[in-house]
């Protein structure tokens, strides 16, 4: 179908600006932070609280989003997209505070370390951190540690879509679903929707490229399951999934191959394709149909 009205607007916008490949990093960054002011204050929750919890490489920050209701609640453990080396917590505090009253969850946002100051596998071994203290740790803030849920997009996705494998592979923690948004879960540019969405899109193949290439110390991290979950050569007993990409952007054919190794898999998976929508579009639909999965896995996780 044809672009989305919205969609056409957010990539007008963006082309506009000087392209991502052509900013030096602090730029980079400065760009997201504009963007994200864009979009408001966001929701009220009933509770935000800041917190630091033990990591590989040090201290992370979190954020905790509580919403109204009695405890103990389910969690979700996000992760924000920008490539591994753009956004941080306020880039995803309106998604997270939407997210948090929609779902009815607690939202814990975590800011990894980030590329290129801190590389692959850097971001991941945060994730996984962060994910291990939250599920173990849940009481305290008011979370009920059987229903720990990890999402994320873009690149928060793919830390999610890794979280999950570590967390089979390592015995823990408890996984009881993932939210993977228009996820990055391989290393490689030549799949059909980067040859059809490689320009004129908003996201780009050489801004890929460029978030790749600051991410990894070499070629071959490219091949690790870890950067590249879509190589992993188990997909069973992982957390059941939803899973969306969005038609006019390149890595659509990618989430999509992960939906289907999964449900090879016997994973249950619900994948949706948001026709006539960008990468970057994270509109009241997206966010009403996340929440509804969430509840949903959530409530069987009871």
């Amino acid at each position: 179908m044809p672009l989305h009205p919205q969609a056409k607007e957010l990539v007008e916008q963006i082309a506009a600006q000087p392209p991502l490949e052509t900013l030096t990093i602090p730029q980079a960054r400065t760009r997201a932070m504009e963007i994200a002011i864009r979009f408001g204050p966001g929701e009220p929750v009933a509770n935000v609280d800041d917190r630091t919890v033990p990591g590989p490489g040090g201290e992370i920050p979190v954020r905790f989003y509580t919403p109204e209701g009695k405890g103990p609640l389910p969690a979700l453990v996000f992760f924000h997209g920008g490539g591994w080396v753009v956004g941080n917590l306020e880039t995803s505090d309106f998604y997270c505070r939407a997210v948090a009253n929609a779902a009815r969850c607690i939202v814990a946002s975590v800011n990894y370390r980030h590329a290129p100051e801190h590389k692959f596998p850097a971001a991941v071994e945060d994730a996984y951190a962060a994910t291990a203290w939250i599920a173990a740790n849940a009481r305290r803030f008011n979370g009920d540690p059987a229903r720990v849920a990890v999402g994320g997009s873009s690149a928060g996705s793919n830390l999610a879509a890794v979280v999950a494998i570590m967390a089979r592979d390592r015995g823990a923690p408890r996984i009881a679903f993932q939210v993977l948004s228009v996820p990055v879960v391989d290393y490689d540019f030549d799949s059909r929707s980067y040859r059809e969405n490689a320009d004129g899109y908003g996201l780009t193949r050489k801004a890929m490229q460029w978030f790749w290439g600051h991410y990894l110390k070499s070629e071959a991290d490219g091949a690790h399951p870890h950067a590249s979950p879509l190589r992993a050569k188990d997909f069973r007993n992982l957390p059941p999934a939803f899973v969306t990409t969005a038609e006019f952007d390149p890595l659509r054919d990618e989430g999509e191959a992960y939906a289907g190794k999964l449900i090879a898999a016997s994973v249950k998976v619900n994948y949706k394709c948001y026709e006539g929508m960008v990468h970057m579009f994270l509109g009241p639909d997206s966010i009403a149909d996340l929440a509804t999965q969430l509840r949903a896995a959530f409530a069987h996780a009871a």
